[in-house]
């Protein structure tokens, strides 16, 4: 019978974007980590595994969940995975709002539920959803914002049940981030600089302006905060974003 390992990371979405720079981070500190991606890594580590996997198909996510159940004690789950169906009100496709409730919502629930015996009994663990700015309102995002924004409450209340069990939930709701998603849906120079030109601090975010802060919460020592939404936007959560 072989020894589950410890000290294990599992990120969503780590082949792309700001799941890179976590990984990087995390592997960095010596910690394995288990991508779970629908794209293959771009990297390569000795202690980077990754699963490639749909996480909308809901049988597929229960049976990755399980099997990295049965081999690893998870300590930390980072929900970096997500993406982006724009459309105006009255476009809106339910379809679309099932593929991203699962995708941001459904997906986060089995893989948690998956690893919180091994937290439990580790009295140690990190929970970090990766939500975004445009919970605030954003054109064209209804079912974006609305899947997104669940995930901060999603979030409170499980870092209400687990808080006394030494495991903390944050979300993270970053602003406009120079990723390959964006790129993807604001492909156009003179457009991104139209949008850097509304963030109060006149730039783009970096993949790393956000992995620090998913790294600091991470930390042992960042047992004290729980509940919380980041906003690492810039400032564009004070004021008015247009994509």
């Amino acid at each position: 019978m072989t020894t589950k390992q410890n000290n294990i990371a599992v990120v969503t979405g780590g082949s792309l974007g700001m799941g890179v720079d976590i990984c990087q981070r995390l592997l960095a500190d010596g910690v394995t980590v288990i991508n779970l991606s629908y794209e293959p890594s771009k990297f390569n580590h000795p202690n980077l595994h990754t699963i490639n996997v749909d996480l909308t198909d809901r049988a597929a996510t229960q049976a990755v969940a399980s099997d990295i159940a049965t081999e690893h004690n998870v300590s930390r789950f980072i929900h970096c995975a997500g993406t982006v169906r724009p459309a105006a009100v009255d476009d809106v496709a339910l379809e679309d709002l099932d593929y991203l409730t699962e995708l941001h919502l459904g997906c986060a629930i089995t893989l948690t539920q998956a690893f919180i015996p091994a937290m439990r009994e580790a009295g140690f663990g990190r929970i970090i959803l990766i939500s975004s700015r445009g919970v605030l309102g954003l054109p064209t995002r209804t079912v974006y914002s609305a899947t997104k924004g669940a995930m901060l409450s999603m979030a409170r209340t499980w870092a209400m049940e687990l808080a006394d069990q030494g495991i903390t939930v944050n979300t993270i709701a970053p602003g406009p981030v120079a990723t390959e998603l964006f790129q993807k849906f604001v492909p156009d120079p003179e457009r991104q600089a139209e949008i850097a030109a509304t963030v109060p601090v006149k730039r783009l975010g970096k993949v790393e302006d956000i992995g620090r802060v998913v790294h600091f919460l991470l930390d042992e020592d960042s047992s004290f905060i729980t509940g919380q939404t980041f906003y690492i936007c810039g400032g564009a959560s004070l004021g008015t974003l247009t994509m």
